[in-house]
């Protein structure tokens, strides 16, 4: 994934530092480790950026996740019924499985994207 670097896209699925991407934001890399699923560092220790510029900042990331969410159901409502020809109550299955399972990501992606509205990749200066 490092030919991403630089990039948006980069920050987002790494969990990086959207402005040098050489830090996780995250203490826990595991999203499935549900105890610590929030647990921020409070700046990057490469660059310094604060990662929470306001009280309740990631509040906005909830409307992400609502989007993110939409997208996961959709997926999983044409692989079931159209690639598997499952019935009602077998897709309604399917994406309510595909939501818990993938909670946690959604979560993390939608704080990664939230984020990545605010803040630009800066390219560090070489160090000797």
């Amino acid at each position: 994934m490092s030919f991403l670097k630089g990039t948006k896209l980069y920050s987002i699925f790494t969990g990086t530092c959207p402005v040098c991407q050489e830090e996780s934001m995250y203490k826990e890399s595991n999203p499935y480790k549900m105890h610590r699923i929030f647990d921020m560092h409070e700046r990057c220790s490469n660059c310094g950026t604060k990662y929470k510029m306001e009280p309740s900042f990631f509040f906005g990331a909830m409307y992400v996740s609502y989007a993110l969410g939409v997208a996961f159901a959709v997926a999983a409502f044409i692989i079931t019924y159209f690639f598997f020809g499952g019935g009602l109550v077998t897709t309604f299955i399917a994406i309510t499985a595909t939501l818990i399972i993938f909670m946690p990501v959604i979560i993390r992606l939608s704080r990664n994207i939230w984020i990545n509205f605010f803040l630009n990749y800066k390219k560090q200066p070489e160090q000797k």
